[in-house]
């Protein structure tokens, strides 16, 4: 008589779960240092943060936000940044190809917090 009470939980629990992660949101673990100090302080403990959906299903991202967000040089992998500038803001980079940068339309310029690591 467990295995029916078994199965009825999971028939009930994969959709439920499965829809939360889809629409709510998930926890993930923080690697790295490009967001010291706001995400792992202390590169001996690790961090983890919860990337909701639900926030940003109106696409409002605001000037210091700290969005998660597809790597642009690999796809494969998901990076959590800093938003600096909006569209149609003028920025001035560092490294860059160009002293300064207006931000195009529909797009955001995102770095990490942490000065001295400047990588992607």
């Amino acid at each position: 008589m467990r295995f029916p009470t078994f199965l009825k939980s999971l028939l009930l629990g994969v959709p439920v779960g499965v829809t939360l992660l889809d629409c709510v949101g998930y926890v993930a673990r923080v690697e790295g240092v490009s967001m010291q100090p706001a995400l792992n302080p202390d590169a001996t403990v690790t961090d983890y943060v919860f990337l909701s959906r639900w926030a940003v299903r109106n696409m409002d991202v605001q000037r210091g936000d700290i969005i998660s967000l597809i790597s642009p040089k690999d796809p494969t992998q998901k990076i959590i940044k800093r938003v600096v500038a909006l569209q149609g803001d003028v920025i001035s980079t560092l490294g860059y190809k160009l002293p300064y940068v207006t931000v195009p339309e529909g797009h955001c310029w995102v770095e990490g917090d942490h000065t001295g690591d400047r990588r992607m």
